[in-house]
This record gives C-alpha cells, structure tokens and sequence, in this order.
C-alpha cells in the first residue's frame, strides 16, 4: 500500500459501526474470519482482535505481527471502551479541536492508545465490546477494521 487513506472526524463519523439486537461468541468469529479476508486481500501485516464482555474471543496475527501488538491491540480497544466510539475518532476529535490526545494529561498513555484501528461492538446501543486491528500505521488499520466491519453488516 503506497497511498496512505486519509480521514477527518466527520468521515469516520459517518462510517458504519455495530450495533445489533444481539451479538454473540460466534458472530465475533464471523466478524474475525472477514478480518482477515481483508487484510489478506490488502496484504497488509495486521493482527485483529475482537473483545466480547471483557474476553478475547478471537484473534489473529498475519504477516509480521506478533507480541509486539498486543499493548496497541489493548490501548486501541481500551479508547473504544472508554470513549464508546473508534478510536480514530477520538484522535481525530482531539487534532481537529487542537488538543492532541496525546498531550492530555488526565489519561494514562499505556493504557489508552487513540490511535486508529478499534471500533465498537454495541448491542441495542451498549458498548459491548470492540474488532481491533494493528501493525500498519493507525489509518491503514482502521481502514481495515471499517472494511471489516462493513462487510460483515452488509453479510448479515
């Protein structure tokens, strides 16, 4: 990928998110297995995790990734749960307002990672958990998820 996407807060905004009347254990891993349908049809180097109630229900790591994911995997997915929206979306929000998150002093920095890659999984509204993907810069990741993420709403 040599032309890095480019997104305001206004575009993430408009990009489809979860929210469903259910989600369960096996619809994470649907949602996994067209995760890594995208990013193998991307040939990008990406872990993905998506987290349900608290639990890593699924997980893969392509290419090049490895444990060195797993903190942005958590902080990414820390931002949603947090924030209740993507975390490229948070980041985005701060830059726009001129407020880099990452000069916010009233957040730990290890644990909460605005960078993009992470969306929610909501049920009736309620966060319920997030699809994250890492290893290319932050936009390269959440076009990955969104890709995810459309795919499997219209699938449905």
């Amino acid at each position: 990928m040599t032309d890095l996407p480019s997104f305001t807060a206004a575009d993430v905004d408009a990009q489809p998110t979860i929210d469903l009347p259910s989600f369960e254990n096996d619809d994470a891993v649907d949602l996994g297995l067209i995760a890594v349908q995208v990013i193998r049809e991307q040939n990008v180097s990406l872990a993905v995790r998506i987290v349900l109630r608290g639990d890593v229900v699924f997980q893969a790591k392509l290419k090049k990734t490895g444990p060195g994911n797993d903190p942005w995997l958590a902080g990414k997915a820390a931002v949603v749960e947090q924030f209740g929206e993507p975390s490229l979306l948070v980041k985005l929000r701060h830059q726009e307002a001129g407020t880099p998150f990452e000069e916010r002093t009233d957040v730990d920095h290890e644990v909460l990672k605005a960078h993009g890659g992470s969306s929610p999984i909501r049920v009736n509204g309620e966060v319920v958990g997030s699809i994250t993907t890492s290893g290319e810069p932050d936009v390269v990741d959440h076009a990955a998820t969104a890709e995810a993420v459309r795919r499997y709403l219209a699938a449905r």
